[in-house]
């Protein structure tokens, strides 16, 4: 098969020809539609997170078609549409996994870091992590859900019922979560880069009751605020944006280093929290829910000997929506 393999991070992406891979007990062997690529693939390719397996396919946003099963695998019949998110294993049996938390478990495996993922014509995958697509969406526009949608979803859930929530970045995520916002009838205050009117401009025609720039002050205190970008910066303008008993989400895998700001902006009993990857619940109760909204995601294809191009479309800004590989 072709895949877009990563031989050294910081370089890119070489166009390889390997061998069909197996599946094994309870894993199935999936022909890739599509595969959406997301910031966590950019921190991967370049350096930012610094223990994947290698030589490693990239892409954790996956949509495909069950073409062979492992002995053990009986969830999902050959032809199923299914998707495969980042969370690709836990150990099952350690406090966070017996609790609830399995997002937390200190010997998960992720697709597309320590498992191969979605930059190819085909990969395998643990069955037990991965999700029927709603029929509601094509595999080009299911593939941001189950990234961008679901870990964002686990972001939006840790707002519990503020009712005012700023979205500090506003790129495939905060696209996905207005709209859920929306349907719940919260609002949505989205602050980007400055001078980035697209961004704003966007937020806007999606129902933002305000967008402007990071730097600018909220029109009004909020409840709570997700901040998207990998920007430690932003963490004490958030706080200072969120009323007392405010809540700030820190939804990357990445950020950059947090400056030091002083203890009356985080007193008041505000929050400062981080998103740790997703759970299979957070699967299960988005991919439902998202056909109600409706959730509509605007992307971009890219066939798959171009996902350094897109790599670096999204790394420089160029892009209005996600970008998506697509396998004719």
């Amino acid at each position: 098969m072709k895949a877009m393999v990563l031989e050294e991070p910081r370089q890119p992406l070489r166009l390889r020809n390997i061998p069909l891979p197996i599946p094994k007990e309870h894993q199935l062997l999936i022909r890739i539609s599509a595969c959406g690529v997301c910031r966590t693939d950019l921190h991967v390719v370049d350096g930012d997170l610094s223990e994947p397996k290698l030589p490693l396919i990239p892409g954790h946003q996956i949509v495909g078609r069950v073409e062979k099963k492992g002995e053990n695998a009986n969830c999902f019949n050959i032809d199923d549409r299914i998707g495969v998110p980042w969370l690709g294993g836990t150990c099952n049996n350690c406090l966070y996994c017996n609790s609830g938390k399995e997002n937390l478990c200190d010997d998960a495996l992720y697709t597309g870091y320590q498992l191969d993922g979605g930059f190819a014509e085909y990969c395998v995958a643990d069955e037990r992590y991965c999700f029927p697509i709603p029929n509601d969406y094509s595999d080009i526009q299911a593939a941001p859900l189950l990234c961008a949608g679901l870990i964002g979803y686990r972001s939006y859930r840790m707002t519990g019922d503020a009712r005012k929530i700023g979205f500090y970045g506003f790129g495939a995520a905060a696209h996905i979560l207005i709209q859920l916002a929306r349907f719940e009838k919260r609002q949505v205050y989205a602050f980007t880069r400055a001078g980035d009117t697209k961004s704003q401009n966007s937020a806007m025609e999606l129902g933002a009751e305000w967008a402007g720039s990071s730097d600018e002050p909220s029109l009004e205190k909020l409840d709570a605020a997700i901040i998207f970008a990998s920007v430690g910066d932003l963490v004490p303008i958030a706080l200072r944006a969120v009323r007392k008993g405010g809540s700030v989400i820190c939804a990357g895998i990445h950020m950059s280093d947090i400056p030091s700001f002083p203890y009356a902006e985080l007193w008041g009993e505000r929050m400062v929290k981080s998103v740790a990857n997703l759970t299979r619940r957070d699967g299960e109760e988005f991919l439902k829910l998202a056909p109600q909204v409706p959730v509509k995601t605007d992307v971009w294809p890219y066939p798959l000997e171009a996902v350094n191009m897109a790599l670096d479309d999204f790394r420089q800004g160029r892009l209005k929506g996600t970008a998506v590989i697509v396998n004719s």
